[in-house]
């Protein structure tokens, strides 16, 4: 699979994403979003929801799309997120990134929206 034969699909959310203590329980408001991310480490606890999902005692960076790549994909594809992000990183585009067992997701600031679409269209990804 070439990548210009990857499709990517905006999602129609606006997520949110959250930093807490490691020692805190994940929220269970968090179970409520219909997509959802969670990531322990020793240092932190990140969680990523839709935005009408109260996360209290959080440190919290809001207003986030979401490009999924259309799946399922192949473990032995290499090189997606690398190529996604340079080509936003040419357009100035911050990006958090996420994978899952089926596919990647990319989230971009709202506003970086219509720069992320064109960068992305320019270096050949159907949305």
């Amino acid at each position: 699979m070439g990548m210009s034969e990857l499709r990517l699909r905006l999602l129609k959310e606006t997520f949110s994403i959250h930093r807490l203590d490691p020692s805190r329980p994940i929220p269970t408001t968090v179970l409520g979003s219909p997509i959802f991310f969670v990531g322990r480490t020793r240092e932190e606890l990140s969680i990523v929801c839709s935005s009408t999902i109260p996360v209290l005692h959080a440190k919290t960076e809001e207003n986030w799309a979401c490009f999924m790549v259309e799946g399922p994909l192949n473990f032995n594809l290499t090189g997606i997120i690398a190529r996604l992000s340079a080509a936003l990183a040419e357009a100035a585009v911050s990006i958090f990134a996420i994978s899952t067992f089926d596919t990647d997701y990319i989230l971009v600031q709202q506003d970086d929206i219509g720069r992320a679409e064109d960068a992305l269209k320019t270096a050949g990804y159907q949305l």
